[in-house]
Parts: structure tokens; sequence; C-alpha cells
């Protein structure tokens, strides 16, 4: 039997754990929450969902029981404040770190083998956080920012080139953050053309700004944190997991000398399969991007500098 446990049943986890049923991933998704009732009642009306949507998943809710999570194979952390708007991830830290160490705790020890995907923000620094105090291999501890946020580049550009999103290649690396996420755009493709063929420089460069204040676009319109397309990300990686699909995807993990850093978490392009994330891929960036993939570990390491290990 196959389990993914959702730690957060607020309207990201929640929407994570609609997409793992849609997708049947698990034969059991657990979504847990510290409110009395709220995970229950989610997960009530999502196995309502069931014979509408024709998806055999069982949905359970749990109010902070994580004897219900026992023996899950992936758990997804979305447990934490959302933003608000005017808010940037990085100010989330200090209510948030307690929360993620607390839940990393307690979903150990009862599924020690699982792999453990992190949600919350501030992301990088929640994943290094997990990455330090779970005693996981490194490759079991990954973080989902760079594939959102590649989808928002891609949402972006095929704007911009009023095409199919779906053909077209890009990815972000470095922080999920408004100033530290990378689009790489001198490597995004449309069917296998470079994107620079289709735009000019300078809308080029307006695709990468408007990616990345992604999040706080969304913010600043719904007043909150959003939730459809994060919790979409969450699930892909949850699938590329189970299915061992052995997908690239660009997401917060452990390095150790990768892209010239260490003893950092953040955004880089990774193999993904059964065992997590399995290698990291060499994009080989040219001096301009070097030296903003460096900036952006700077940044993500100050964050991290505020943990208490």
């Amino acid at each position: 039997m196959t389990k993914i446990s959702v730690i957060g049943a607020g309207n990201v986890g929640s929407s994570v754990a609609e997409y793992c049923a849609i997708k049947e991933l698990a034969d059991q998704i657990v979504l847990l929450d510290i409110k009395e009732g709220y995970a229950e009642g989610k997960a009530m009306d999502l196995n309502q969902c069931a014979t509408l949507n024709g998806y055999n998943s069982h949905v359970i809710g749990s109010t902070n029981d994580y004897t219900k999570t026992a023996g899950s194979d992936v758990v997804i952390i979305t447990s934490g404040l959302p933003r608000k708007p005017g808010m940037t991830r990085e100010e989330l830290i200090g209510t948030n770190a307690g929360i993620v160490k607390s839940v990393t705790a307690s979903v150990l020890e009862h599924s020690p083998d699982t792999i453990l995907v992190v949600i919350s923000n501030p992301m990088d620094t929640m994943t290094y956080l997990s990455a330090k105090t779970s005693g996981l291999p490194k490759n079991r501890v990954i973080g989902m920012g760079g594939i959102l946020d590649s989808a928002r580049f891609k949402y972006r550009l095929s704007e911009a080139m009023n095409c199919n999103p779906n053909d077209l290649q890009g990815v972000v690396i470095g922080g999920h953050g408004d100033t530290t996420m990378i689009p790489l755009t001198r490597h995004a493709s449309y069917n296998s053309t470079p994107v620079s063929a289709h735009l000019s420089e300078e809308r080029l460069a307006q695709v990468s700004a408007d990616t990345m204040v992604g999040g706080a676009t969304l913010t600043k319109l719904l007043g909150t944190s959003a939730w459809y397309a994060p919790g979409a990300a969450g699930a892909a990686l949850a699938e590329a997991i189970i299915r061992d699909q052995k997908k690239l995807m660009p997401c917060s993990v452990y390095l150790e000398g990768e892209y010239g850093q260490s003893d950092i978490c953040i955004g880089v392009p990774v193999i993904i399969g059964k065992n997590g994330w399995e290698r990291v891929v060499d994009y080989n960036l040219n001096d301009e991007e070097q030296a903003k993939f460096n900036a952006s570990a700077d940044a993500v390491r100050k964050m991290n500098s505020a943990l208490d290990l």
C-alpha cells in the first residue's frame, strides 16, 4: 500500500491532496492539521469527489495525530503561515521555522524512511532546516520551489509569445524568493528553438522580471499566498518520486560543491525518482549566470543564519 501524507490542510495542503488523489498517486492520502476537525472536513469533502472525478485514492483527515501518517512513502510539509500582501517569504522565518522543525520530528517518529517534500516558506531555509535536523540522507529532503517558479516562467513566456505553454521548456534556479530566483532565459526553448529567436532581449528581460515576482503578484491580487499552482507543483514532485519517473526538475536540495556551493539548500536541476533526488544536472552556467547564482546563495545563507539549529 502506498501512502502520501500532507501536513497542513490549508489552501496549499488541501490543493496538494486533491491533485494527488486525482492522479491516484497513493492508496491513502493523509491530510493532517492542528485545527480541530479541519483536516477531517477537507478529507470528507475530497472523498465525496471520488465518484465525480473517478479516482480510488482514499483521503484520511487527522487533527494532529501523527500515528495516522505512519509508513508514509512521501510526506509533504505545507505547514506555517502564508504570505499576506506586502510580505516577503523571508518575513515568515521566525514562526515557520519552529513549526517545520516540530513537524519534521513528528513525521520521522512514525515514518523514518520517508522522503520529505518541503513547501513551507521561506522554502530554501525550511528545506535546509529539515535537512540539518532530520538525520535523513540528503537525497530524501527536497524543496519544491523551483518547480513552481519554472511553471510560472513558462506561463509568462507563453503569454509573451502567444503560444501553448506545453510547447515550452524553461528552468528557474537559485533561491525561491522575489529577488533570488534566476530564470535561465538563455536555456529556455520553444519546441527546440531558443526563445531568444522569438522574443526581443527587452521582452525576455520583462518575462524574467515578471516571473521573479510571480508569487507577490498573486498575493497582492488574492490577499494571501496562491495555492492551485503550488499544490500542482507539490503533487508533480510527489508523482515523480512515487512513479520513479526520473524527471529533471529544479528543486532545492543540499549541495556539497555542486554549482560552486556547499552546506546550503538552493534550487538546482535534479533527477527525481523513487529514492528522492538522485543527481544534480550541471547546466554549465556562464559567468553572468554563475554570479547571479552565487549572489542568490549568499542571500539564502543570510536567511539561514537566523535559524536556531
